[in-house]
């Protein structure tokens, strides 16, 4: 496809913050692509919004009484989108022929089903839910190289490496002369917290996270480096790295978004003002460079760039993400529920803060056996995960 020809997009979770951010470098480049079909749980207005916007085909909602209000209004406002409901609408949109791009960018488990059936559909996904490959990493990236879809990853970390990395990086990462993968982490707004400081911590503290503006699960998971843990898993399948071969560094500036690092001695980095416009920008124009509308890096405002060890005693999630991957299987579908079980207790103040990590390494004590090249294996897991964690919230509340 030549850079002139307009991309058809798709974007799965448009009102969030990856969302909106994949409209505003869209928003730049009318001449370069057409929104098909945008995508939200619940904000019915910010979809309507969108849809006035951008005029997307299809708009997709989780539930019958907001499409019909989403209907409702956008005939008053004699707009033309067909409003669909539903999980299935969700993969319809995805795997629709029209369609060039998906935006993968629901948040959790809820985002797995219509980035598979993109993935199958064999178009240009850009994967910002990193749930699809922790839930089914051998399954996903099966589907990516039987139907000869492009997979882009958008995490800022992960695209970090992917522009570090040889254009052709399958097949380990010694076969391409690369000893290791730095994932940086800014440590969350607790890194120079005490435990006892932690325990006490709230919903809205944890949300706050110092350089990046997130939803609030993923803000949650910065701040328990629980997102750091899952973005080691992601890596693992996406670079086909072991556990053992990437290594967290805390960076609180985070200006280095991540690290390749080569047998030869060297280290490419990727550097970068902390806004996720610059990712989504790579993926939609890869392998070609657009502006993003973010402002260029000035190392002189920067001044410098420190590094840590990221504590695994005060923050337990990453090491329980570590062993998820090591043992395989079912295990990091598990990590995975537990963890969405639990941040949303969290949020909803029927959890402690620390509690967080402790419910998460009780549900995966109790292993699950199978193996995780089956969707209806998986699925089954992650029922079965959140069933463990709900039995462990009403033990601890009773």
């Amino acid at each position: 496809m030549t850079a002139s020809a307009i991309q058809r997009v798709t974007v799965l979770g448009s009102t969030g913050s990856i969302g909106t951010s994949t409209l505003d470098v869209i928003a730049r480049h009318p001449e370069r692509y057409q929104i098909h079909a945008l995508t939200a749980h619940t904000s019915k207005e910010a979809l309507l919004a969108q849809c006035i916007t951008f005029r997307p085909l299809v708009a997709v909602l989780d539930h019958e009484a907001d499409a019909r209000w989403l209907r409702a209004e956008l005939g008053r406002a004699n707009q033309p989108t067909d409003v669909m409901v539903g999980p299935e609408a969700l993969c319809d949109v995805a795997r629709d022929a029209s369609v060039d791009i998906v935006m993968a960018a629901i948040v959790g488990a809820a985002g797995l089903l219509p980035s598979l059936a993109a993935a199958e559909a064999g178009k240009r996904v850009l994967l910002a839910n990193k749930e699809a490959l922790v839930m089914s990493g051998a399954l996903f990236m099966q589907a990516v190289a039987r139907s000869g879809a492009t997979l882009l990853p958008i995490d800022s970390e992960h695209n970090a490496i992917y522009q570090c990395l040889p254009v052709e990086h399958r097949g380990g990462l010694a076969r391409h002369g690369i000893s290791q993968l730095l994932l940086t982490a800014s440590g969350g707004p607790f890194r120079t917290w005490s435990e006892s400081a932690i325990a006490q911590v709230t919903p809205d503290q944890a949300c706050a996270h110092p350089n990046w503006s997130m939803g609030r699960k993923i803000s949650v998971d910065s701040a328990t480096l629980m997102n750091k843990g899952l973005e080691l898993i992601e890596a693992c399948w996406l670079f086909d790295a072991r556990p053992d071969q990437i290594q967290v560094v805390v960076h609180p500036q985070s200006v280095i978004h991540s690290m390749a690092a080569y047998q030869d001695g060297s280290v490419l980095a990727q550097l970068g003002n902390p806004d996720m416009r610059t990712p989504i920008a790579y993926g939609l124009a890869w392998p070609e460079r657009i502006d993003a509308g973010v402002e260029a890096l000035d190392l002189f405002q920067v001044a410098r760039l420190d590094f840590e060890t990221a504590d695994e005693a005060r923050f337990p999630c990453l090491p329980l993400a570590r062993e998820a991957m090591r043992l395989g299987g079912l295990a990091p579908v598990v990590l995975n529920a537990a963890n969405e079980v639990a941040v949303d207790a969290f949020l909803n103040h029927r959890l402690g803060f620390l509690d967080i990590g402790r419910l998460v390494e009780g549900v995966l004590s109790s292993p699950l056996e199978g193996r995780a090249d089956c969707l209806d294996s998986i699925l089954w897991a992650d029922q079965r995960a959140r069933e463990h964690a709900a039995g462990w919230l009403k033990r601890w509340s009773a």
